[in-house]
Parts: C-alpha cells; sequence; structure tokens
C-alpha cells in the first residue's frame, strides 16, 4: 500500500517496526511485565514477598543444592488471588545435612556451612500426619538456589522477579498521575493564557526549581515510608515536563481553522480542548512520558537505596542493592550488580522507546 493512502499513525507504526532496537526494547518490557504479573507461578520460592527463608543459608552461591525438610505450621488456604499475591508461609522449610527415622521421631541434622558445628534435633512423626515413607517422599527433597541466596537466606531469583514489580508499578503509576495532572495544567494554561497560563507557569517554575530527588523525598516523609506512598510522591514531581509540553502543543494547536471553527460553531472549551487538540498533541507527550518512566525507577531506586522507598520485606530492585551492597568488596558483588543490571537494562529499553517513539512521530523523516 502506497504511504499516500496511510494515516499518521500509521505511518509512524511502520517506521517504529523498522527500528531494531525500539521494537526489542518493546518486546524486552513486554516480557518483563509477564515475568511480574506472573511472578508467584514461575518463582521458585511462591510466598508472598519471596520472603521465605533461613539464615544458615545466608549469602550462598549460585547453583547451592540443600535438602529441605518442610514442616506444616498451619493449615494451608490457597486461593486463584494467591498465584498473583503469594501464599502464606504455611510450611517451615529446614535445611539439612542428614536424616533418620527412630522410635516414631525424625531425627535430623539442622544445615551448618561448618558441618562439626551441625545441630541434631527431633520432631514427632505424628506432626507430620503422614506415614515415614509419606514424610520421605512429599516432605523431604532437594531444593536448589539458582542464583544463591540473599543475606537473610532467601532465594535470590525469586526476589529478583518478585521485585520488577515495583520498578514497573512505579513507571506505569507514577506517569499515569503526571499524566493527568501535567496535561490538565498544560491544556488550560495553554489554550486560556493570560493569567491563568502566568499562574500555571509560577507553579512549574516553582516546583522545576526544586531538585527532583528532595521533592520526593519530602512529600515521602509527608505521606509516610510505603509502597503507595512512594508511588504518588514520584508522580506529583514528574508532571511539570509534560505540562510545559502540553502547554506549547495546545498554544500552537489553537491557532489552527479547525479550532476556529469549533468556537465559531459555539462548541465549550471543555470539548474544544479534549475533542480537538489534545488528540493532535500526543506525539510529543508519548515520547516525554517513555523518557518519565526511565525517570521514574530510577528515582524509585534511588528511595530504595535510602530506605524511603518500598519497605522491607516488599523486595525491591533498589532495595536489593541498598543490602548488599557492601557485599560488592566482600567477594560476592553479583548480590547487588545482578538488580542494578536489571534496572539498567529495564532503563535503556524505556529510553530505546522513546528514541524509537521520537523517530517515528516526526512528520520531517
Amino acid at each position: 500500500m502506497s504511504n499516500k493512502h496511510l494515516s499518521h499513525n500509521q505511518m509512524a507504526l511502520q517506521k517504529f517496526k523498522k527500528n531494531f532496537w525500539g521494537v526489542l526494547s518493546f518486546w524486552f518490557i513486554v516480557f518483563l511485565v509477564l515475568i511480574s504479573i506472573f511472578g508467584y507461578f514461575i518463582a521458585p520460592d511462591a510466598s508472598t514477598n519471596a520472603n521465605n527463608g533461613d539464615v544458615s543459608l545466608s549469602t550462598k552461591p549460585m547453583g547451592l543444592e540443600v535438602e529441605m525438610l518442610q514442616v506444616p505450621i498451619k493449615e494451608k488456604n490457597n486461593k486463584l488471588i494467591n498465584w498473583f499475591t503469594g501464599f502464606e508461609i504455611t510450611d517451615q522449610n529446614i535445611p539439612i545435612l542428614s536424616y533418620q527415622f527412630k522410635n516414631d521421631t525424625l531425627f535430623y541434622k539442622e544445615y551448618h556451612p561448618d558441618t562439626t558445628l551441625a545441630q541434631t534435633k527431633s520432631i514427632p512423626v505424628k506432626a507430620f500426619h503422614k506415614t515415614e515413607s509419606e514424610i520421605v517422599s512429599q516432605n523431604i527433597f532437594i531444593k536448589k538456589y539458582y542464583l544463591g541466596t540473599d543475606n537473610q537466606g532467601r532465594d535470590y531469583l525469586s526476589r529478583l522477579i518478585i521485585g520488577s514489580r515495583v520498578s514497573l508499578a512505579i513507571g506505569f503509576v507514577a506517569v499515569g498521575i503526571s499524566l493527568a495532572i501535567g496535561v490538565f495544567m498544560g491544556a488550560i494554561a495553554g489554550y486560556f493564557g493570560g493569567k491563568v497560563d502566568a499562574a500555571v507557569l509560577w507553579i512549574i517554575n516553582v516546583i522545576w526549581s526544586i531538585p527532583t530527588l528532595l521533592l520526593v523525598i519530602a512529600i515521602t516523609l509527608a505521606l509516610g515510608k510505603g509502597f503507595w506512598q512512594v508511588f504518588i510522591a514520584v508522580g506529583l514531581t514528574m508532571w511539570v515536563e509534560v505540562a510545559r509540553v502540553v502547554r506549547g502543543q495546545v498554544m500552537s494547536i489553537k491557532q489552527m481553522q479547525y479550532v476556529t471553527a469549533a468556537k465559531a460553531l459555539g462548541y465549550s472549551h471543555t470539548r474544544i480542548i479534549f475533542k480537538h487538540i489534545l488528540p493532535n498533541s500526543w506525539a510529543p507527550v508519548i515520547v516525554i512520558s517513555a523518557a518519565n518512566f526511565a525517570s521514574a525507577i530510577l528515582v524509585e531506586s534511588g528511595l530504595s537505596f535510602l530506605g524511603l522507598g518500598a519497605q522491607v520485606p516488599i523486595p525491591s530492585w533498589g532495595g536489593m542493592i541498598k543490602e548488599h551492597y557492601n557485599y560488592i568488596i566482600l567477594g560476592k558483588a553479583y548480590l547487588a550488580l545482578i538488580p542494578g543490571i536489571a534496572m539498567l537494562l529495564l532503563v535503556v529499553a524505556f529510553m530505546m522507546i522513546g528514541n524509537a517513539l521520537r523517530d517515528a512521530l516526526d512528520v520531517k523523516n
């Protein structure tokens, strides 16, 4: 089909598809989104926040295999929602070196890096409500830690998978908040001009003059530490860029003849702004939103590193770096580097998409 028969959006989509790095970044982000949504389906540790660990396995190397004894604590109450929110810990997984049955009692030697210091403990067989053969087949198994364990003896791969939720969620929520506020403020400033424009510009300049991280910290302290508080705080600091871009677009588009015709027909200001002006100004907003995704992820990681982000035991890549950065000089640098590299790839992917969208939406190309 000839390009002259295609709409501007269709032509932009064709250009985007030809951008290798943009398409690769898009599918990489889609892959991470699926990983984060279905994380508990694939994480080796499906407990809530992947928080089921044992300090005796602290900072063990990749590929570690340990024999586990699973001791029931309470009755399981599994629901479909748990596959997306995590399962309550109903069994205690005890790492062991050996075990034996004697007089209706299970004796086991707890795992210890120094086998000479390993302690022998016991538990009645009746506590399992199973026969000895059933205990061996159902409650004793070999567990493999593909990326090793963290400083609390938790499965590092599971923490990394579940931690991706925070980085992706902060991007979507913060950008959503920034778009809602920025588009509204920029649209009324650019459309009405005069005192409204001056007031909005004054607010923008005041917020712009404050360093982003300091402003986020101030809002976070005002709202309190927590998961959603961080999302709101980051979103409230990112709308100024959107507002400036929308304001400039609206000021340019409102001079068009079709806007003048809409005013002559007596259409309301709301209809003109949202039906005629904003739909024709989305291109630069989409590009800046992709950049804001990357910025939000970096700001959240900085807050988590400072202890103001997602609070323990919720895993986040920034929090994982904070917990393990001192291991860089202790010969286990991968504990901090792995979440750092994951965050780097995610940020680069969003920046690549932003560049690809900028080129695709550029009418001069």
